[in-house]
């Protein structure tokens, strides 16, 4: 810590009482993000019945937050260094606190879309600040203890995000359906833009970089030109530019390198830290978090659209039938970090690949066998064991592709794991035009629309399964064993949130 902050380690009473309570804020707004992303999944079969929103809107409502958060994570960091963490925190959540509050009014589905985007993109803002603040607050040998919390509001996150989605929407408060998924963020959003301002310290890092606008604005067009596509080819019949907008893209990522070669040798500010790529852990764990990514925006999408559409259950139902799910990634996720990672190593990391990959095979199995009579007990083991597979891989992925990374690039290498793992989960979701709704006729008599949505369930679970055959060897290229890694990544074992460089600097 810089000799300003090095005061935190023996805090008067007052200190101590303010910063316990700027804790409390800050981890609800990590809670609030957390929860807002599985709490969408639920309720997306009432959205469509409501308001009447193609198969492609329902991909951009949950694809184009995902797609903002990615875009602006790196950069929402680098404005909270060079412009103050507690000012560019109160602007993300009064921000995710107004576009939740035009999702919550949507008055038609393009309104929806652009709402979900704007509150990504305020989420980009706001969640790079949490733990940076965190770590300006709390002295080192507390920050243990802090960010083991975190990692239990990851886990009620994951938890309660379905069955909370589930309720309201179930509940049907004054008549307003699914919308009050979203109004709900506005009391706390509200109560944690006051206490905020009163609580929180500022901070600043002592030698911020510059924004590399270009570097966003390269990112940004490559993600679209790829994404949109994808997104809306079935729709419109596949036509030709979207294959040339496609091979654009790569392009556009192409100069994105370019570029950001010539930015580090002029001014040692590129969005993307080239460099990092050099490291074999780090190269191989960036691909592992992409392709999981992947993965994963394929099945949780896919899965509310079975349970709901297909099989025509109630959003409660489909909720609780998630809890197993959710407890399993939890449980499995404390037992690898503590237990298991530092006597087997990558192993565990492995290990939870294949599990989740068998978790998918008896998934399909069911799902073949029972069609349309299948009870919510019958798919708890394939959850279960999904969940411990994908609870081995979340909490250590992080250090494990940390480990080789040389201290003074753990922040950036952080943000990037962050950005690719939301840019993954985009592109999943965009896939699955192709591996769910690209099985199906558009236009199904009643009958037969359950049967074709279980058919299109075991064809993209699938996919699903190929997947975590792909990040199982590409887990060959990790390291054997993390090292203790670099000083101040304490911070990186946490989803969404990217560590510090530097120790910050106390400026109010």
């Amino acid at each position: 810590m810089t000799s300003s902050s090095s005061t935190l380690a023996s805090p008067r009473p007052e200190a101590d009482r303010r910063r316990w309570f700027a804790l409390a804020i800050v981890m609800t707004a990590a809670f609030m993000d957390l929860v807002d992303v599985t709490i969408v999944n639920v309720a997306i079969p009432s959205i469509q019945r409501d308001e009447g929103a193609s198969f492609s809107h329902i991909q951009w409502i949950t694809a184009g937050y995902a797609l903002a958060f990615a875009a602006g994570l790196i950069t929402g960091g680098r404005l909270g260094d060079i412009y103050g963490r507690k000012r560019l925190f109160l602007i993300g959540i009064g921000g995710f606190t107004l576009a939740s509050a035009l999702c919550g009014f949507a008055v038609n589905p393009d309104m929806l879309v652009a709402s979900r985007i704007l509150q990504g993109a305020m989420a980009a803002l706001m969640v790079p600040q949490v733990l940076s603040i965190v770590h300006a607050t709390f002295p080192a040998h507390e920050r243990g203890k802090v960010f083991g919390m975190f990692g239990a509001i990851v886990g009620l996150g994951a938890v309660s995000g379905p069955i909370l989605g589930a309720l309201l929407t179930e509940w049907n408060l004054f008549g307003l359906e699914w919308r009050p998924i979203f109004l709900i963020n506005l009391p706390v959003g509200i109560a944690g833009l006051i206490l905020g301002r009163k609580f929180i310290t500022e901070s600043k890092a002592p030698h911020a970089l510059k924004l590399d606008l270009v570097g966003v604005v390269l990112v940004t067009l490559g993600l679209l030109m790829l994404l949109y596509p994808l997104t809306r080819g079935r729709e419109l019949g596949w036509p030709t530019w979207g294959y040339v907008v496609m091979a654009g893209a790569l392009v556009v990522f192409a100069a994105l390198v370019a570029y950001e070669k010539r930015k580090a040798a002029r001014d040692g500010s590129p969005l993307v830290e080239l460099s990092l790529f050099k490291v074999k852990s780090f190269a191989a764990g960036i691909a592992v978090q992409t392709v999981f990514g992947v993965g994963l925006g394929i099945f949780f999408l896919v899965w509310t659209l079975y349970m709901q559409v297909g099989l025509g259950w109630s959003v409660l139902r489909a909720g609780l039938t998630g809890v197993p799910f959710s407890i399993a990634v939890s449980a499995a996720a404390g037992m690898s970090v503590q237990m298991l990672v530092p006597r087997f190593g990558r192993k565990v990391l492995q290990a939870g690949a294949l599990i989740m990959a068998a978790g998918v095979l008896i998934y399909i199995w069911e799902a073949e066998r029972y069609g349309m009579s299948i009870a919510s007990w019958q798919m708890a083991l394939p959850l279960v064991v999904m969940g411990a597979g994908m609870g081995l891989i979340v909490a250590p992925l992080t250090d494990a592709i940390l480990s080789e990374v040389p201290r003074e690039h753990s922040g950036s290498a952080s943000g990037l794991i962050n950005t690719v793992q939301q840019m993954g989960n985009a592109l999943g979701l965009g896939l699955v035009s192709v591996v769910f709704f690209g099985s199906m006729s558009d236009h199904l008599p009643g009958p037969e629309v359950g049967p074709a949505f279980v058919d299109a369930f075991q064809n993209a679970l699938i996919w699903v399964a190929v997947v975590m055959t792909a990040i199982f060897l590409l887990m060959f290229a990790l390291p054997k064993r993390p090292a203790q890694h670099v000083e101040g990544a304490e911070t990186a074992g946490t989803p969404g949130i990217t560590p510090l460089d530097k120790a910050p600097e106390l400026v109010g």
